[in-house]
């Protein structure tokens, strides 16, 4: 043993390292660190553990018990039609034995309550004696005493003339005795005793029958019928409610523990308004989590969010861009991330009729070669280019799925400056954001545009099929779909670990916010067979 553990545990100065207090102290210790709604959960499970183990395997390991059936007394045959055959009833027909009156009859069932097999060793009693019991009953002798009712018919042999069952008096003949012998019954086996008793001293109701003696490792007690619920059960279930109740307040008023993946601080979120609505959702569903959050928007459209972010977000990791593709090669300190592959569709004014169209018809409206819609099965109406400005996002994923790159140049034209006009030949006109593309769709017959395809659904706009293939998530995986961009998040530079851009970009790769994202009907990155397809120029 070493010499420094026996020092100090002899150093009386330092009582409370060592030994009971010491374990308590570092219990404290413990139980301190732990959130209260936890520390009962503990006690809720522990407590009917503990009592689990106190009824079954500790007190209710040996335990004899026995309960009191039937404690009656003979009464009411005055008025019977013979009255007075109870006085002239005898134990015996020598005629000398005294009157019979106060007759009460007790039916007594002696049983194994406990888990374990009681033997005749058990028994508290000297081992020579045979006797292991004593059924006292106050105020009461005994007159007369059968054993009935064997759980098992094997009892009988250890209830018989020669067990050392016998009736007599104690204390002066006022306490009625019979004497039981060391039964071995196993778990629930149980014999009963049925005795015919008369009064011996007293008046009025008569004293309960006592069962006296002992077992080894356990005790001896008196039982009830289990009609109800038992009151070990009962005081379990109100502890366990009252547990229950305690930590739904406890967790009412407590306010809700920050995860560990949560960064508190301000980020301005700017870029496509295309993607606009998904970052604002995202940023709601994380707000919620992380109440430390703050963030604000500027969805003015992919190339001001990369200006803005080239030219204040040095530095600065509380800034973030959204791209509908990748920036190109003009901002070379800007970091991508992906985020989606996010789904586009064609739109049209309701008044076009035209529900499918191919992807050479579509270079054909835009290039210029059909500027009615009669020459795609429309009505004569002449067609309305509605187009994103230069430096657009969508604008840019437009020309680059469906047009091979190419589109002619066309002098600004605001779709403002078209509505209420009435145009004879093919027009165009242009858009800054998502928001004046919707509103160009409706206000302008015959426009013919594009937009994100959750925005538009949710605009009520008439979508357009592509070489007969309907826009939606698994059709741009399988790529059977062509009109699809890539969604990034740029910084300037990298993010620090802790901050709230890094924490937030998390959310939306790994954890909720991707729900948020296939809710809009865009692929995350991180589920793709092909992560690949998201990578610049993929």
């Amino acid at each position: 043993m070493p010499n420094s553990w026996v020092a100090g545990v002899l150093d009386v100065d330092r009582p409370r390292e060592w030994g009971l207090y010491g374990f308590l102290g570092e219990w404290d210790q413990l139980v301190g660190d732990l959130p209260l709604e936890i520390v009962l959960a503990l006690i809720g499970i522990a407590v009917p553990i503990a009592a689990f183990l106190w009824e079954f395997v500790l007190a209710g390991r040996r335990r004899l018990g026995y309960r009191v059936q039937m404690d009656t007394p003979v009464t009411g045959e005055i008025a019977s039609v013979f009255p007075g055959v109870l006085p002239q009833l005898r134990p015996s027909l020598d005629g000398a034995s005294p009157d019979l009156k106060d007759i009460s009859v007790v039916l007594v069932r002696i049983e194994n309550s406990g888990v374990t097999t009681i033997d005749s060793q058990d028994y508290k009693a000297p081992e020579a004696a045979r006797v292991g019991l004593h059924l006292r009953f106050p105020q009461r002798r005994v007159i007369g005493m059968a054993v009935t009712e064997l759980s098992d018919p094997a009892l009988a042999d250890n209830l018989d003339t020669d067990s050392g069952i016998a009736v007599r008096e104690d204390i002066g003949g006022h306490v009625g005795v019979i004497d039981l012998p060391k039964v071995p019954l196993g778990p629930a086996e149980h014999y009963k005793i049925l005795a015919i008793l008369q009064r011996s001293e007293g008046s009025g109701d008569y004293a309960p029958p006592v069962l006296r003696g002992g077992v080894k490792g356990g005790r001896v007690i008196e039982t009830r019928s289990r009609t109800g619920v038992s009151r070990m059960m009962l005081v379990l279930t109100v502890f366990l409610v009252t547990v229950i109740v305690v930590q739904l307040v406890v967790a009412a008023l407590e306010p809700s523990p920050t995860p560990l993946e949560c960064a508190s601080g301000k980020l301005a979120v700017v870029g496509s308004s295309a993607f606009g609505p998904v970052v604002r959702e995202a940023a709601d569903q994380y707000q919620k989590r992380c109440t430390g959050a703050e963030f604000t928007f500027a969805f003015e459209g992919t190339e001001r969010g990369l200006d803005r972010l080239a030219e204040e977000g040095a530095g600065n990791p509380g800034l973030l861009a959204i791209s509908d593709g990748s920036k190109g090669s003009g901002y070379p300190t800007l970091v991508y991330r992906p985020l989606a592959l996010s789904l586009f569709t064609m739109i049209i004014h309701p008044g076009v009729g035209v529900r499918s169209l191919t992807v050479a018809q579509i270079q054909d409206l835009y290039l210029g070669r059909i500027g009615n819609w009669r020459e795609v099965g429309g009505p004569d109406l002449p067609v309305v280019l509605v187009d994103r400005i230069p430096g657009s996002g969508s604008r840019n994923t437009f020309e680059r799925r469906l047009l091979d790159g190419r589109q002619p140049d066309r002098p600004h034209v605001s779709c403002t400056a078209l509505k209420g006009t009435v145009t004879t030949e093919a027009a165009h006109c242009d858009v800054r954001v998502t928001a004046d593309m919707r509103k160009a769709m409706v206000e302008i017959p015959g426009a013919i545009g594009y937009s994100e395809f959750s925005e538009a659904i949710e605009a009520g706009l008439p979508t357009v099929a592509i070489d007969a293939a309907g826009a939606g998530r698994d059709a741009v995986v399988r790529r059977t779909y062509p009109f699809w961009g890539v969604e990034y998040a740029y910084s300037n530079g990298e993010l620090p670990g802790d901050s709230l851009a890094a924490s937030f970009l998390h959310f939306l790769i790994d954890q909720v916010g991707k729900d948020v994202l296939r809710a809009h009907g865009n692929a995350p990155c991180a589920d793709l067979p092909d992560p690949g397809r998201c990578l610049p120029d993929s």
